[in-house]
């Protein structure tokens, strides 16, 4: 996985009148769920980036470990969840999870499709379902990406979760998923019954 430091100021004012107000000031309200547990519950706390600076990691198909800087004290963490504007599409808030070299985490790889498909040659068409897949490990074992070979997909078949693997990770986004799949066309079809038509 790709690393990216992102410099961050710890805020104490919270609440919808702050959080508003930061966002005037080109500030992002962020959390940070840090691996301290306090009553059972781990530690979180307030803090702030600015906008022009948090997008980097945001709008982007790759996926980071972030090195957040809180005046000056350091914490590996990866984005938990994000909020956007309904209509603008801008980002409202960050949560962050601190992370660890042993503790495993679970977060969404982006699929890539390599080779071309026995049924795109056929004229099919390949239809990739889902973009990322849950998976589980430590943070050190993760790629960044899921390379997947599509060359021996025939045309009407898929490929699913439960037909892959991948060292060292625990696959979490279920089995029966289809990841990717090569649908017939009119192509194919018109080619598939010239060929019936030719024995």
């Amino acid at each position: 996985m790709k690393e990216y430091t992102l410099n961050g100021t710890k805020r104490e004012a919270v609440g919808k009148k702050a959080s508003k107000e930061m966002r005037k000031q080109g500030l992002v309200p962020c959390n940070i769920y840090g691996e301290n547990n306090v009553d059972g519950k781990p530690e979180a706390f307030a803090f702030s980036i600015p906008a022009s600076e948090i997008r980097k990691v945001v709008y982007t198909p790759h996926i980071y470990v972030v090195n957040l800087n809180i005046d000056g004290k350091l914490h590996k963490a990866i984005i938990k969840e994000l909020q956007f504007h309904p209509v603008t599409d801008a980002l409202l808030h960050a949560d962050f999870y601190e992370i660890t070299e042993e503790k495993p985490i679970v977060i969404g790889i982006p699929v890539k499709l390599n080779g071309l498909a026995q049924g795109v040659r056929e004229g099919g068409k390949i239809n990739l379902s889902i973009r990322k897949i849950d998976v589980k490990a430590p943070y050190l074992n993760i790629p960044e990406q899921l390379n997947i070979d599509v060359t021996n997909l025939q045309l009407g078949k898929s490929i699913k979760v439960g037909d892959l693997h991948f060292e060292g990770l625990e696959l979490i986004t279920p089995a029966g998923v289809v990841v990717c799949s090569v649908k017939a066309t009119r192509a194919s079809r018109s080619a598939a019954a010239e060929a019936e038509e030719n024995q």
